[in-house]
């Protein structure tokens, strides 16, 4: 038997944002306007037309559709049962093709393995107990050649207050509580469990992202939010 490595509360906050994933102004707001820079980051390091990409943590299913819409083939899984209902029902709105499962990492890491060109993990290691058994579900995915792209919040005092102080107490962009600091991890840490997992890190940037002007940006600060590439041996 599989375990899920998840925590429930995690998994019912992000489902009570479900009805609203798609609203640009409502509470996913940052993660509207973060996505294409992380759409783009993707594709200028894997050619996707026709490329097998896992979307791993979908949620509503924004970073799938767009690499859809590059011509990808994409398998969005996600344990938020609200969620994924509102990814398929939004695939009616775009008439894009995209494989929705309520399904753990580990689940897909054991029935689909190497079986990747590209996976993609956005802004989920920071939400589970385990990062380092994250990590190893996303590496027996790829193919050997293959790239993984993650992205998540540095452990520092700047993404405190941008994170957690600005964007869920200040600004209340985020429900209070989505993010503990504690489960932050610096690039050097990710870095080392991608090694660990036999996966050699290619580039780690920062995101830059202003919430007044919404707009977002790759950066070479790294103190917030960052994005990296790793691949698999071949």
């Amino acid at each position: 038997m599989i375990t899920a490595n998840v925590n429930p509360d995690e998994i019912a906050r992000f489902d009570s944002l479900a009805a609203r994933w798609w609203d640009p102004d409502g509470e996913s707001r940052p993660l509207h306007d973060l996505n294409p820079v992380r759409a783009a980051y993707i594709a200028a390091r894997v050619d996707l037309r026709g490329a097998k990409v896992a979307d791993v943590g979908c949620g509503g299913g924004l970073l799938s559709e767009a690499l859809a819409r590059a011509g990808a083939k994409v398998t969005g899984i996600d344990l938020g049962d609200k969620v994924i209902d509102v990814a398929k029902l939004h695939l009616h709105e775009s008439s894009l093709g995209v494989d929705y499962r309520v399904q753990s990492s580990a689940e897909l890491a054991a029935t689909e393995p190497e079986s990747f060109d590209a996976v993609c993990c956005m802004e989920l290691i920071e939400h589970v107990p385990d990062p380092a058994a994250l990590v190893s579900d996303l590496a027996a995915m790829l193919k050997p050649g293959g790239r993984l792209f993650m992205s998540t919040l540095n452990r520092t005092p700047a993404a405190f207050g941008a994170a957690i102080v600005g964007a869920e107490y200040v600004m209340r962009m985020l429900p209070r509580g989505t993010h503990h600091y504690a489960q932050f991890l610096k690039p050097s840490e990710l870095g080392r469990l991608l090694r660990h997992a036999g996966l050699e890190l290619e580039d780690v940037s920062g995101l830059g992202y202003n919430p007044l002007s919404r707009k977002a940006w790759l950066s070479r600060i790294t103190a917030v939010n960052y994005l990296l590439s790793a691949s698999k041996p071949a």
